[in-house]
């Protein structure tokens, strides 16, 4: 008769089920899963749908602030401040803190102006009621046509959302004329991003990278037309460990 080995596991990591397997305890396993919701609007997570399911960090990412357009009239000069950078929140919950179903927002890039009209706020996004992150302020439009020297003030950034770790995103940068020489202004980086560029020459405002940048502003002369940019848009992440 083959001798039967003796095998010693710690308790804290494992446990013998009804059938003598060998099994890890819940809440020992680590990160197994992410999961991303990342199309603006609105989604549900279910924690049933992860049985083994012990706690989740949730990272949530509001969206950027739109520029603002410039329409500037012949021989004059406009120049846009970017729109700021959307705010952030983080926090690790314990499943047994988790309703059923959470609902999950995901803030959309706010719109970029059109003509002399602002852009658009950033929208906010949130994981249940308890991790919120507010939208960056949209790129203003108080420049007029001209070419005085004169600035336009950089975009406040949003203040903090809720939840363990919270940010509120980076300012927009001002925008400046001297005769009919400028520059826009940068838009203001996010936690998962960074803000659309500013530039010294005629175009549309700049484009962010990554998710929840402020757009960079737009840049008329000469009666050229540019809309502003659009902010990016935000993204929830969470993080599943078993």
């Amino acid at each position: 008769m083959s001798p039967v080995a003796n095998v010693c596991a710690c308790g804290e990591y494992f446990h013998v089920d009804d059938t003598g397997e060998l099994c890890l305890n819940k809440g020992t396993m680590g990160l197994r899963r992410m999961v991303q919701f990342s199309t603006p609007g609105t989604a549900k997570f279910r924690k049933a749908d992860y049985p083994w399911l012990a706690r989740v960090r949730v990272k949530v990412q509001a969206g950027g602030g739109g520029s603002a357009g410039a329409d500037a009239a012949a021989k004059q000069l406009i120049a846009r401040p970017g729109g700021s950078g959307g705010g952030y929140a983080e926090s690790l919950i314990e499943v047994g803190a988790l309703a059923d179903v959470e609902s999950v927002v995901i803030g959309a890039g706010g719109a970029g102006g059109i003509g002399n009209n602002p852009g658009a706020p950033g929208g906010a996004s949130s994981f249940g009621g308890t991790v919120t992150a507010i939208g960056g302020n949209p790129g203003t439009d108080g420049m007029t046509s001209g070419t005085s020297n004169t600035t336009s003030n950089g975009i406040s950034a949003p203040s903090s959302g809720a939840g363990q770790i919270t940010s509120g995103g980076g300012p927009g940068e001002g925008a400046l004329r001297m005769a009919m020489r400028g520059m826009s202004g940068r838009g203001g980086d996010s936690w998962l991003g960074f803000g659309g560029y500013g530039r010294t020459t005629s175009g549309p405002g700049g484009t962010s990278r990554g998710r929840g940048g402020g757009a960079g502003g737009a840049f008329s002369s000469d009666g050229k037309s540019y809309d502003g940019g659009a902010g990016g848009n935000g993204i929830v992440i969470i993080e599943l460990f078993g």
